[in-house]
């Protein structure tokens, strides 16, 4: 739990209309191939039967709420163990799209002892993309459900829960490979997970922008970086960091 802000909000508006949420890359470099965040939606399906599922409230309720992210890159990826402890592999080789020398910069593989389960390891994908709000606004991340893979991944992905107003924070994609000898591949342009979003009432719905990276959401994110390698349950330091955040810092990027 933490003590959310007393947030000014435009007059006439009092936790009324859509809920605004920013997006951002955090770093340009490379940026196109992070593509913005997509509603889910599957509008270009039968929607000639009153019946049909694409027409129905509820579905189209629950497709509304959620936002996609898509793969980055193209990996073809194994896991192996030698006498220097377990690695990830570049199956792909010279052919693949991501060089072996970047494959390093993309993946991490997190350390053995802080796997949750000893036979299964976790890595991790470095993304830039970061979600702000200047109100109180949770983003859960999860599994790309209503998305089929033909070939299944060989394990699961770790979501999360956490608040975007009081710690940006650059999102990641994390695996756990419940099955190490078979391996992960992932193809540029498919769901890689999505993000909902979930704000002081049910029914308004989700306002997704463009976001400036301004000097001040920049130092705020400085202030609470690195933080996770210092201490063992972040969620404690919510109410320090709400004392250091301007009260604004969400600003739409103008096209």
């Amino acid at each position: 739990m933490y003590l959310s802000i007393n947030y000014e909000r435009p007059p006439g508006e009092p936790g009324s209309g859509p809920i605004r949420v920013g997006w951002l890359r955090i770093e340009e470099k490379g940026g196109v191939l992070y593509g913005p965040p997509e509603r889910v939606s599957f509008r270009q399906t039968n929607k000639g039967h009153a019946k049909s599922a694409s027409r129905c409230p509820a579905v189209i309720q629950l497709e509304s709420r959620y936002f996609l992210i898509r793969c980055p890159f193209d990996l073809h990826i194994g896991f192996g163990r030698d006498d220097k402890g377990p690695h990830i592999k570049n199956r792909a080789g010279k052919s693949g799209a991501v060089r072996g020398g970047k494959l390093s910069q993309v993946l991490t593989l997190v350390a053995e002892d802080e796997w949750r389960y000893p036979d299964r390891p976790t890595i991790q994908m470095h993304l830039p993309y970061v979600f702000i709000a200047d109100e109180p606004v949770y983003i859960t991340q999860l599994s790309p459900f209503a998305h089929y893979r033909k070939d299944q991944l060989p394990g699961t992905i770790f979501g999360g829960r956490f608040p975007i107003d009081v710690w940006p924070r650059p999102l990641m994609w994390a695996f756990e490979w419940h099955e190490p000898e078979k391996d992960i591949v992932l193809r540029r342009g498919e769901p890689l997970f999505y993000c909902q979003f979930e704000g002081e009432g049910p029914d308004r719905p989700i306002q997704l922008v463009e976001a400036e990276k301004t000097p001040e959401l920049d130092s705020y994110m400085n202030h609470i970086s690195g933080a996770v390698s210092y201490v063992n349950q972040t969620f404690s330091l919510f109410k320090a960091a709400e004392a250091a955040r301007p009260k604004v810092l969400l600003k739409p990027r103008q096209s």
